[in-house]
């Protein structure tokens, strides 16, 4: 039997052997982030992994992400270290409710966060991402009318910015709606000079009390960059490894402790052992549905 300190050894081997690559979100255990080849939002690691010659890859998040991998990199086999990794949001919104909803409004353009199944991706005319969500329907607001899906809370985020109403869903991350204005109030009494970073997904009240109001890799990048030594990190606490990781030199305070999604804690290293092993729990997206996702995912990258 395997002891924990020798798994990243093994892991290591197995994939050499495998020609794979492990991709970690952002949110993911600091086990797994420590032994993956990249980390990063969801789409940002599927557009890596198609880029790679990896002939596996291994996801480790949520099962959209492992979908769009699979719509990204048809040629390679993505397998889920867990396959009961799921998303609460994505599982707000079907295909057969995102239709009845584009019957009821015949001249909409469909917007859809990549937070949806593939199915539902192949509803859509336009992914966004929460980095693009602004500009994807800024590009689109001389449109009689937009749906976006299934975010109710990304959605107000856009509305805002743009000036443009949405038709909503009404979907929401219960990880990020766990942060209250409350948190970020009480965090700023104890850490009067630190910035506020928050995500979109979060609570407009939570949002209208931001620095700055970016995804999980803009995060990194704008900690980085900032002159900043101290940061209010309003998104699920995963995130503060990776941000302390690095920056050495500057401190980060999670907004709400509370604010952890169970379904990204499931991957494990030795869960990841099992799957270079076995290979067996593929995430495959069928070509039907694959070819009209595709196409949606393509045209929100062909955006100027």
């Amino acid at each position: 039997m395997l002891i924990q300190k020798d798994l990243p050894k093994k892991i290591k081997e197995l994939k050499k052997k495998r020609k794979a690559i492990i991709l970690a979100h952002n949110y993911q255990l600091p086990e797994v982030q420590d032994i993956a080849d990249f980390k990063g939002d969801s789409l940002e690691l599927s557009r890596i992994a198609a880029k790679t010659e990896a002939e596996v890859i291994v996801f480790c998040g949520v099962h959209f992400m492992a979908e769009t991998a699979s719509i990204l990199c048809p040629d390679k086999k993505v397998i889920m270290p867990d396959l009961n990794a799921g998303c609460p949001m994505a599982d707000m919104l079907t295909a057969q409710q995102l239709k009845e909803l584009k019957r009821r409004h015949p001249r909409a353009v469909v917007v859809g966060y990549v937070n949806t199944s593939a199915e539902v991706k192949a509803e859509l005319d336009f992914c966004c991402t929460s980095t693009n969500a602004v500009k994807v329907v800024d590009v689109l607001k001389d449109r009689e009318e937009i749906i976006f899906v299934p975010d109710k809370y990304l959605a107000d985020y856009v509305e805002k910015k743009t000036g443009k109403k949405l038709i909503k869903w009404n979907g929401f991350c219960p990880t990020h709606i766990r942060i209250f204005p409350e948190d970020i109030k009480r965090e700023k009494i104890f850490h009067p000079f630190a910035q506020v970073m928050v995500h979109p997904e979060c609570l407009p009240q939570v949002v209208d009390l931001a620095d700055v109001v970016c995804s999980t890799s803009q995060m990194c990048r704008f900690a980085q960059e900032s002159q900043a030594k101290e940061f209010i990190v309003g998104t699920e606490v995963g995130l503060i490894y990776r941000l302390k990781r690095d920056n050495p030199i500057k401190e980060f305070y999670p907004a709400s402790e509370a604010a952890v999604c169970p379904n990204m804690k499931r991957t494990t290293q030795e869960k990841i052992l099992w799957a270079l092993e076995e290979l067996r729990d593929e995430v495959r997206v069928s070509n039907d549905i694959r070819r009209y996702a595709r196409k949606a995912i393509d045209r929100m990258l062909n955006l100027r």
